[in-house]
Order: structure tokens, then C-alpha cells, then sequence
């Protein structure tokens, strides 16, 4: 296949390119800098220039859009809000365009609130694609659009499929995520525990390629298990004592329900 990335220099898309490569698919890599070195070259493409994006895309048989700004603060609200919202339109506007039928998309678990929140909302633990949002901050709230404009392309363009990937927290391992511990705020808190290490994270993407699915899905994509030792259903009871546990929470698993991902995907964090 011809697979289009974009953000592919940044974390994540480092390592989609790599597997794509590694696994014989032609790559069509793009990043706001161009870079003839190491192969695949990358392009030169603004995500939020739409006839520049369209013409890179051209042509592909998929496109994985990681573009974006990866969290508030860095950049003023305004900033990061439009920034993700207009690149992931034109992505997924560019591809019906250009007739792409595939596209995966970078969301994540923070398309319902989390750590970017004042204090995150849960109605039940573990959280699966079917939890509200309660996204208040600019980051979570454009990662939630990009997910409610998936839907909308899909509805008008029957002939594609649409994944969106709620990552989480994505480092290179697990042993990595003990810095988290010491982050004021009770950030790790907020986020549940959750990591995604990131040769997991780009599997994801590659599976999302291939996947029998029609219209617009959503997909959890974290560890199976948390950050810390401490058992999964005393951390619930501590910090979220009037929030349901209706599913496993047993030992250290996670508080995040990635069967759809298992199921629709084929996909496990701990494969590979």
C-alpha cells in the first residue's frame, strides 16, 4: 500500500513510518520541515494549508494523521484548539477529496477529559468508546471534534473508513512512566494511570490500515495494565469512591476497556 503520514518525525509518527517501511508499503511522509534523510524523504507540508496537504496525499491508499499540537500550554488556547481542528478537517476532507478510502487517525483517551481537566468526570469505570465527554480544556475539546468530524465524512462519504486511536500517555516503555509519579497536580490521577508504549502505538495504526470496518470508529489503543503496584480497584476507591466499577479492575489492569480494539483491530498492546 501507499500510506500517507503526516507528523511523521514527531513521537509517534517516527515509528508508523518505520513499520510501514519495514513491512513493504510505500510511505508518503510529511512533517512541517522537510528532511531528504533517512528514508522515506520527508515532504514539506503544513497540515493546516489544505491544497498543500491535498497534493502530498494524492494518490495514497491510506493516510494517518498525527499532526498536532500534543497538549495546552505550549501554545496560547486559540493556538492549539484551531490549529488541530482545521488539520484534521482538511486530512479527512483531502482524503475524500483525492478518494483515499482509509484514513487513522491520532485521537485521545483525553477526548473525554483527563488530565487537562480541573477535576475529570467518570460515570463508570473501566472507560470504553461509549463514555460522554466532558472535555473542558483546548487539547481534549479538538480531539473530541476531530472524532465528531470523522463521523461527519463518513456519513457523507459511505465509501470510507475511519479510525480514530485514543492514545495515552505514549513512551518508548513502561519503566519510563515512573517520572509521572512525581508531576504536581495529581495529573496521574486525572489520567487514570495510563500509558501507551509506543511501538504499541504504531502496530495500532498499521492494524487500523488493514481492519474490516465501514463508516467512522473510535478505538481505545492503552496498556492492559496501569503505572503503579498499587491494586487497580483500591486506587478507584481512594480517588473515585462514587464512581461504578461495572468491569474488571482486578489487580493492576487498567481503567481503560480496549476489547474493541482487541476485536475490530486485532490489536494487543503486549504483541510484537
Amino acid at each position: 500500500m501507499r500510506i500517507a503520514v503526516t507528523g511523521a518525525t514527531g513521537w509517534i509518527g517516527r515509528v508508523v513510518v518505520e513499520a510501514a517501511v519495514a513491512d513493504g508499503h510505500d510511505v508518503v511522509a510529511m512533517d512541517l520541515v522537510a528532511s531528504p534523510e533517512p528514508e522515506p524523504a520527508v515532504l514539506a507540508v503544513d497540515t493546516t494549508d489544505y491544497p498543500a496537504l491535498r497534493r502530498a496525499a494524492d494518490g495514497c491508499d491510506v493516510l494517518v494523521h498525527l499532526a498536532a499540537i500534543s497538549g495546552p500550554g505550549r501554545h496560547a488556547d486559540h493556538v492549539v484548539h484551531n490549529n488541530n481542528v482545521v488539520s484534521s478537517y482538511n486530512a479527512l476532507r483531502a482524503a475524500a477529496e483525492v478518494g483515499i478510502p482509509r484514513v487513522c487517525l491520532a485521537s485521545s483517551i483525553n477526548a473525554v477529559g483527563g488530565r487537562f481537566s480541573r477535576w475529570p468526570r467518570y460515570d463508570y469505570f473501566p472507560l470504553d468508546e461509549r463514555h460522554p465527554t466532558y472535555a473542558e480544556d483546548p487539547y481534549s475539546l479538538s480531539k473530541w471534534i476531530c472524532e465528531q468530524q470523522a463521523d461527519a465524512i463518513a456519513r457523507r462519504y459511505e465509501g470510507m473508513s475511519i479510525a480514530s486511536l485514543r492514545l495515552h500517555g505514549v513512551v518508548e516503555q513502561r519503566a519510563e512512566t515512573a517520572g509521572w509519579l512525581d508531576i504536581p497536580g495529581r495529573v496521574v490521577q486525572k489520567q487514570l494511570w495510563g500509558y501507551t508504549e509506543r511501538k504499541a502505538a504504531a502496530r495500532a495504526f498499521l492494524q487500523a490500515a488493514t481492519a474490516v470496518f465501514e463508516g467512522h470508529e473510535v478505538f481505545y489503543v492503552v496498556a492492559p495494565d496501569t503505572m503503579v503496584d498499587s491494586p487497580s480497584l483500591d486506587l478507584a476507591a481512594e480517588h473515585y469512591p462514587h464512581v461504578p466499577v461495572r468491569g474488571d479492575l482486578s489487580g493492576t489492569r487498567g481503567f481503560f476497556d480496549c476489547r474493541k480494539a482487541a476485536e475490530v483491530l486485532g490489536w494487543s498492546h503486549d504483541d510484537g
